[in-house]
């Protein structure tokens, strides 16, 4: 199939445009279906980068720390997250420990690492190996990334357990707050951008 370049076809009615030249915060849409055609990403990838280095950093601390220290009766007891995935397998609960160790930590773990290896070439104006097959395995890897349905039962749990025992605060509970509010930002990008900074003659064609 032959390429052309400087052409977008619109996602909602494939309908054929010129790429438009946009400036900073400027979106176009389609004028038949209203469906948006491309965004200027402004500063993206610098943005997401050390972003992503950051919950990286949180993430190794939410797995390495304990969740939550419990004491009732003079009875001290605290888990990691991977503590608990070993505890509900060995109650005999292994499906629910294998979803709980993949969409809590196996799932965003890839997902982090992806977005490093495609993000660090391109802040040194090169495109990483398997670039397009990368981004594709983290698209579909984005609805499987649970890390605040984790947190919200925890919370839960502590906030009932906190009427029978004294539940304190481990570290690694703070690190997954701060590691869901960063996913969520970093996640969400628009991949449109990074192919635009990994083929950048078809945005310049465009010009």
């Amino acid at each position: 199939m032959k390429r052309v370049r400087g052409l977008m076809v619109c996602e909602g009615c494939d309908a054929v445009f010129r790429r438009p030249a946009l400036g900073r915060r400027e979106v176009a849409r389609c004028p038949r279906c209203g469906t948006e055609l491309a965004r200027h990403h402004g500063l993206q990838q610098q943005r997401i980068l050390p972003l992503a280095v950051a919950s990286l950093i949180l993430f190794a601390i939410a797995n390495l720390f304990p969740i939550v220290e419990i004491e009732l009766r003079g009875l001290h007891s605290q888990t990691t997250l991977v503590g608990a995935v070993v505890v509900l397998s060995g109650e005999g609960m292994s499906l629910v420990a294998m979803l709980v160790l993949a969409t809590t930590l196996l799932f965003p773990l890839v997902q982090l690492l992806i977005l490093c290896w495609v993000l660090v070439p391109l802040a040194r104006g090169r495109r990483a190996r398997g670039f397009g097959w990368m981004l594709a395995l983290l698209q579909s890897l984005r609805p499987w990334g649970m890390v605040e349905v984790f947190l919200l039962g925890v919370l839960v749990a502590t906030i009932k357990l906190s009427g029978m025992a004294t539940v304190i605060a481990g570290p690694a509970l703070w690190a997954f707050v701060a590691l869901t509010v960063l996913l969520t930002v970093v996640v969400s990008f628009d991949p449109r951008g990074l192919w635009d900074l990994a083929f950048p003659a078809d945005a310049e064609a465009a010009a």
